[in-house]
């Protein structure tokens, strides 16, 4: 099969979504298919290239990628965190590649047998919806997350400047935010509705986000989970009795206003009130970082907060620690949402602190990984440390999770659940 993706986020940016599509290119290519790549130039996360990225990938460069996918760069907009800049960076891309790529294929016989357009970065999905019908090639749309929801239920405070959001918890402008959340969320569900029903297939990541689409009338919907590649993933070890005195506990992974993670630094801070000898480390990068580093000096926890490191030294940060953890807000789209580090710490057989709802909860459970909490819930987590603190056996490593990783969610298994889905659209 000749496969177009459209997508807003490529290697060598690294994250959910590139890893995502780098594992499956990868097999796609491997199992004797052509893959195009529409990207924008990198500059994820920090919304604009490194000096590096800069000299090496230019706007309207064809490429050839790390497994020998063609790869065409389009146009993006330097932008900040928020959610303003970055749709207009979104915007920007999109309207690119429709461009870019209708002069690449303009003649029919070198057009793609399938596009898949995949969001977050919801005007790709228009970009993929108007192509499919220009060249008449069936689309397969695939909604990473549960994308409108997540930014439709957060509303448009999540734009807001501090002074402004301070304004809305005072009354000033509820009224009206209220309002313009109501019809904002009403006109992109329908659209984005819209689009999907119009594709061959939509493939989203967990089966209760499939759920809630076919209850809004799309009819095709499949199920490609996100996931990790085992043999990338070193099996983690339990430590030896005197190794360290304290419970080591690691989070990896974005700090946003997603995750809730003031929840893990008023616990640590209540549990070293109580003499409880603990150490929490957060990795990685996002907005509420600062936050939480304030949090932590302000309550005197026993939290680090680092930045982003490399994958490869991830590893050691899963070796240092005796639980990692997942944490997601008390917000109703996350019921349906499972985060994608959450495969690689089942992989590495460590005990998980799951501060979740819905899917992602069941699969803790379901795959015997570790203890599952109430999201947001400071007094649930206290007590649970608290008991792993004494008792340490209850945080030994476990076979179980990587099992459960071999048989639902390994690289190879999920190439092969794509390829037979794009296979069944071009039969249809």
């Amino acid at each position: 099969m000749r496969l177009l993706l459209l997508t807003h986020y490529y290697a060598p940016e690294f994250g959910a979504p590139q890893r995502r599509w780098s594992a499956l290119v990868r097999r796609f290519l491997a199992a004797g298919h052509r893959v195009t790549v529409a990207a924008p130039v990198p500059h994820y996360p920090a919304g604009r290239p490194t000096p590096a990225q800069r000299r090496t990938h230019r706007v309207g460069a064809v490429e050839t990628g790390r497994h020998g996918e063609t790869i065409l760069r389009t146009a993006y907009l330097p932008h900040r965190a928020d959610i303003a800049t970055r749709t207009a960076d979104h915007l920007i891309a999109a309207g690119d590649a429709l461009r870019r790529l209708r002069r690449r294929f303009s003649r029919p016989g070198t057009r793609p047998d399938v596009i898949i357009a995949t969001a977050p970065a919801i005007p790709t999905l228009l970009v993929g919806r108007t192509l499919s019908l220009l060249w008449d090639v069936p689309l397969v749309v695939e909604m990473r997350d549960a994308w409108p929801d997540l930014v439709t239920h957060v509303g448009p405070a999540g734009a807001l400047s501090a002074e402004a959001a301070q304004a809305v918890r005072r009354g000033v402008l509820r009224r009206a935010l209220t309002w313009g959340a109501a019809l904002l969320k009403g006109e992109v569900h329908e659209q984005v509705t819209g689009w999907q029903s119009g594709a061959r297939a939509v493939v989203t990541t967990t089966g209760r986000f499939a759920q809630v689409l076919r209850d809004r009338g799309v009819k095709t919907v499949r199920v490609v989970r996100n996931g990790t590649d085992l043999r990338q993933v070193p099996r983690q070890h339990d430590h030896l009795p005197a190794d360290h005195p304290e419970l080591r506990c690691l989070y990896l992974g974005n700090m946003g206003r997603s995750q809730g993670l003031d929840t893990v630094v008023r616990a640590a801070a209540a549990l070293r009130r109580e003499g409880v000898d603990i150490r929490v480390r957060l990795v990685g990068h996002g907005v509420e970082a600062p936050a939480l580093a304030a949090l932590a000096h302000e309550l005197e926890a026993p939290v680090e907060v680092f930045p982003r490191i490399p994958h490869r030294e991830v590893s050691r940060q899963y070796a240092w620690a005796d639980t990692v953890i997942v944490s997601l807000r008390d917000w109703a789209p996350f019921a349906w949402t499972v985060p994608s580090k959450l495969y690689e710490m089942l992989a590495t057989g460590r005990h998980i602190t799951a501060l979740l709802d819905g899917e992602a909860a069941d699969v803790v459970r379901e795959a015997g990984a570790g203890d599952v909490l109430p999201p947001e819930d400071v007094e649930a987590l206290t007590d649970l440390w608290r008991g792993l603190a004494a008792d340490r056996s209850r945080a030994a490593v476990r076979a179980s999770g990587r099992d459960w990783v071999a048989e639902h969610a390994d690289d190879d298994v999920l190439a092969r659940r794509y390829l037979e889905i794009l296979h069944g659209v071009l039969e249809t």
